[in-house]
């Protein structure tokens, strides 16, 4: 697929933790292997359809990267973003209902062929919904990660939507369902700003790592 790459300008007035990062859209590939140039690290991002992975995205940035859509999962495609020091390889979300069974084969088969066969993958954001019980595909792709051995961080999100009280017991009960150390995951939400800061700290930190 041919690439379309765009400027998306600073959001100079908001006080997302990276609005003021510049970022290109590099263009959307059905191609799990296809190359970036110039090289650098890249994150992917994995999650199912209605995570809130678009609307975290954006909260990051304080602009428009991903498009929030209410019928999301529809087409297999990686959109490649590239900020200074790394790319961000937003993956459709999975799990959608309405989507085919040759859609649902196509996914995994581009989800399987990045982990396993992309040699230039840093690690992955994985995103869970703080209000929902890992789901069967939750566990295969976070298995499909651990199997490969990358580097994963998984953002808790939503967060606004629990009382204050519940958010540490759903915290806890994800990390135990998954074998995750509490150490690996952060609580976030869109909505408010929570925990957003230290994770754009933590995805930065990728690219710096790379350049010492």
């Amino acid at each position: 697929m041919s690439k379309y790459p765009l400027l998306i300008p600073a959001a100079k007035e908001s006080t997302a933790p990276l609005a003021l990062l510049p970022v290109i859209f590099v263009g959307s590939y059905p191609d799990a292997t296809v190359q970036l140039a110039p090289r650098m690290p890249e994150i992917a991002l994995l999650g199912r359809s209605n995570v809130g992975k678009s609307s975290l995205l954006n909260g990051l940035f304080g602009r428009k990267l991903a498009k929030v859509s209410n019928t999301p999962g529809r087409t297999a495609l990686i959109n490649v973003f590239q900020l200074p020091t790394l790319y961000l390889l937003d993956l459709p979300g999975y799990g959608f209902a309405r989507v085919s069974h040759s859609e649902r084969a196509r996914y995994r088969k581009l989800v399987r062929g990045l982990v396993e066969k992309r040699k230039t993958l840093s690690g992955l954001l994985w995103l869970l919904d703080i209000r929902h019980d890992p789901s069967a595909e939750d566990r295969e792709y976070g298995d499909l990660v651990a199997e490969q051995g990358l580097p994963m961080l998984v953002a808790v999100t939503k967060a606004d939507k629990l009382p204050f009280g519940q958010r540490k017991q759903r915290l806890a009960a994800l990390c135990r369902a998954l074998a995750l150390p509490e150490d690996q995951v952060q609580l976030t939400s869109s909505e408010t700003g929570l925990g957003l800061d230290d994770l754009a700290q933590s995805l930065l930190a990728v690219g710096a790592a790379k350049e010492e």
